[in-house]
């Protein structure tokens, strides 16, 4: 089961995802809190709240993985299905404000799934 208890470590963690509106990349988070806590801890607490809902993760450009806070998931599964965007100039990466219909395939169950745009965001599209 996730994490019961706000720990320091996980607190610094989620306050990264407070600083932010775009999504973080696993490489960014060790950059950043590389003096704070060892990367082995930081992959452990991301695991978890992922399991716990509160942080949903997706791969970007080079199979770098990204996590982005959930916004209506909840402990029976993640319910944001939703595309997001990484910028092939700066590498910012967004979640798209845009649910996305996952089909129902006969004699599958799709748990989940993985829409990646890519092209300039708003600052390199000039």
């Amino acid at each position: 089961m996730g994490i019961l208890r706000k720990t320091k470590s996980v607190r610094l963690l989620l306050d990264e995802f407070d600083k932010s509106s775009s999504a973080i990349s696993a490489i960014i988070l060790i950059e950043r809190l590389s003096l704070e806590m060892n990367k082995t801890t930081i992959y452990r607490i991301l695991d978890k709240l992922e399991e716990d809902k509160v942080l949903h993760s997706f791969l970007g450009k080079n199979g770098h993985k990204w996590y982005a806070k959930c916004k209506e998931c909840s402990a029976s599964g993640h319910q944001d299905a939703h595309p997001h965007f990484q910028c092939s100039d700066c590498g910012k990466v967004d979640c798209l404000p845009t649910n996305v219909l996952i089909p129902k395939i006969p004699n599958r169950k799709v748990d989940t799934s993985q829409v990646l745009l890519q092209g300039k965001c708003e600052e390199c599209f000039v």
